[in-house]
């Protein structure tokens, strides 16, 4: 799966919470200042470019749509992640957190929980 860029996210944010839309119905859900509408524009075409949004048109418009949810590019997301930095290892992600005491024991205690829960018996 593609990276996204902050801005890219920050668009792709607003389709995943409200679904299918005109980039005027984007432009003015942002706070002012409000982007320009050929700005957003470019973004929604890049994000389309790289399989996020697709479009149905409508007369002389188009209005896009996500084709991948937020769950799919956060676990895509996180994947990538755990394989450029963590030698695609989960183990050394939990050490790493565990290290930084990011992640206290009680939490490990609660993962240890979830995998038995997931473990076939």
């Amino acid at each position: 799966m593609k990276e996204l860029t902050a801005k890219e996210e920050e668009v792709m944010r607003y389709f995943w919470q409200e679904g299918a839309l005109f980039v005027r119905q984007l432009v003015e859900m942002y706070p002012e200042p409000k982007p320009h509408f050929n700005t957003l524009s470019t973004y929604v075409r890049m994000l389309e470019d790289k399989g996020f949004l697709s479009h149905e048109s409508l007369g002389a418009t188009y209005r896009y749509f996500p084709i991948i949810d937020e769950a799919q590019y956060r676990n895509g997301n996180l994947k990538n992640v755990v394989r450029k930095y963590f030698d695609n290892s989960y183990l050394n992600v939990v050490s790493t957190l565990i290290k930084e005491k990011d992640l206290s024991v009680d939490e490990v205690r609660k993962l240890l929980d979830e995998v038995d829960k997931q473990s076939p018996k």
